[in-house]
């Protein structure tokens, strides 16, 4: 046993610190091991060089056996436990042959075959641990090995999964992309199919229209005409051969005269009214020949603001109120077919107009009539820009149950004869199919009513 327990403590040593270089553990312990290894080499060489073999070889023992309780009291060496199980045996018979052989000599004598068998199956210990251990740390070893792949594979799928998502996200981005870009596309075919349709519509019932109003309009021109110079002609008999007649028969006369006169004089009410619609549904029915260019919106909204109003003037010199314009001056020139945008805001103002007029004949000199025209410069819920042009007043307003219908051809809440009811009906296909853009109406009767139009902006 000369020299073993310092082979043995070497051999652990190495062990050890190989641990700690596989494990990558950066621990002051590699040093220190370091240190007892220089040790035990020096122990070793005392031990064959030195008279006091005896301390050489205990100090070496004692050594051994702070490094075998190294894996069993500090955890970054507890897997090396398996090899230091291997030698405790050797250790354990080496340090009491040790003992027995210097404490006890007698005795050790007697025993040394037991020692020695003892010695041997230490031996035989050890190898055999020794190749069990081997066994295991290669079976570990490739276990590690199959692990760490998996890990550096698992590392790569995440990155390729990174990869990939990024990718999907990047291809989603542009499908979206796409996917807007068509169905802007499809909105904008349909628009024009629309306007299309709309205007081939138009032109088809124009056409029948306009055979109609011809067939109708000759005899409604006779019947105009005729009712009138019949009205004459009644005024004339009044005047002339009715003085000649007896005085018994004068009140008979004068009241079939007066029947006459009335009842002519309504076929010629209605017949102007029939002609007034029929004109109407012409200019309704007519599909606009203008194109779109660009227009000065508050120039436009100005100048029929004054056409509408002196047109008042001229049918009714009683006629009178009060004009308040906001102009957006940022709003420049917009796309848009400036003849029908006008007859629309025509249409809105003469409505205007007529409803403060109506209102004012019921609250006399206490009510001052006022409409309102504003344009501005907005943004739609889609982030296009607009144009949107106010008509408002403080007149009549419209009636909540007959809200839906507004819209609707021939229908009007003025009385008969001073409406056709396609004003409001022309305007709405005008603005919504012709400029893409919305009419709406805020009201309440009594108070006011306010037409907003809203006309998108190319570009």
């Amino acid at each position: 046993m000369t020299g073993g327990e310092a082979f043995v403590t070497i051999f652990l040593i190495t062990q050890l610190r190989k641990t700690l270089k596989r494990e990558g553990i950066n621990s002051p312990w590699n040093q220190y091991l370091l240190y007892v290894m220089y040790a035990a080499m020096a122990l070793l060489i005392m031990s064959y060089t030195f008279d006091s073999k005896i301390f050489a070889h205990l100090l070496g023992y004692l050594l051994t056996i702070g490094v075998v309780a190294l894996p069993y009291v500090r955890d970054e060496f507890k897997s090396n436990r398996p090899v230091v199980n291997s030698v405790i045996p050797f250790v354990g018979v080496g340090f009491l042959t040790f003992l027995f052989e210097h404490l006890f000599p007698k005795l050790y004598d007697s025993l040394d075959n037991i020692f020695q068998s003892a010695i041997w199956f230490a031996i035989i210990w050890f190898c055999a641990m020794w190749f069990i251990n081997r066994r295991q740390n290669k079976a570990l070893e490739v276990e590690r090995i199959k692990r760490r792949n998996e890990e550096e594979q698992n590392r790569m799928m995440a990155a390729m999964k990174v990869n990939l998502e990024s990718q999907v996200k990047e291809r989603t981005a542009e499908l979206t992309h796409q996917k807007e870009e068509l169905q802007q596309a499809l909105a904008e075919l349909k628009s024009t199919q629309a306007q299309l349709v709309q205007q081939e519509k138009m032109a088809s019932l124009g056409e029948l229209t306009a055979g109609i109003a011809h067939e109708i309009q000759n005899p409604l021109n006779f019947v105009n005409n005729f009712s009138e110079v019949s009205i004459e002609l009644l005024d004339e008999l009044k005047e002339d051969i009715f003085t000649k007649l007896p005085d018994d028969a004068k009140e008979d006369a004068d009241d079939i005269i007066n029947d006459l006169t009335q009842n002519l004089s309504k076929i010629n009410q209605h017949g102007k009214r029939a002609d007034a619609i029929v004109k109407g549904m012409l200019q309704h029915s007519r599909a606009s020949t203008s194109k779109k260019e660009p227009t000065d919106i508050n120039a436009l909204a100005d100048e029929y603001l004054r056409l509408s109003y002196h047109g008042l003037r001229a049918k009714d010199k009683s006629f009178n109120a009060g004009m308040r314009t906001s102009f957006d001056e940022t709003i420049g020139n917009v796309d848009a077919m400036a003849q029908d945008l006008g007859r629309v805001l025509l249409n809105l103002y003469n409505n205007s107009f007529y409803s403060v007029a109506e209102k004012k004949k019921l609250k006399g000199d206490g009510y001052e009539p006022m409409v309102n025209v504003t344009t501005k410069h907005v943004t739609l819920t889609n982030g296009h820009s607009a144009v949107e042009i106010t008509v408002s007043d403080n007149g009549m307003g419209i009636p909540q149950k007959v809200l839906d219908k507004i819209y609707q051809p021939f229908f009007t809440t003025k009385p008969t004869g001073q409406g056709t009811g396609l004003g409001l009906s022309m305007s709405y296909d005008i603005i919504t199919k012709a400029h893409n853009g919305e009419l709406k109406v805020d009201t309440q009767e009594g108070e006011y009513a306010k037409f907003t139009i809203t006309i998108p902006v190319n570009g």
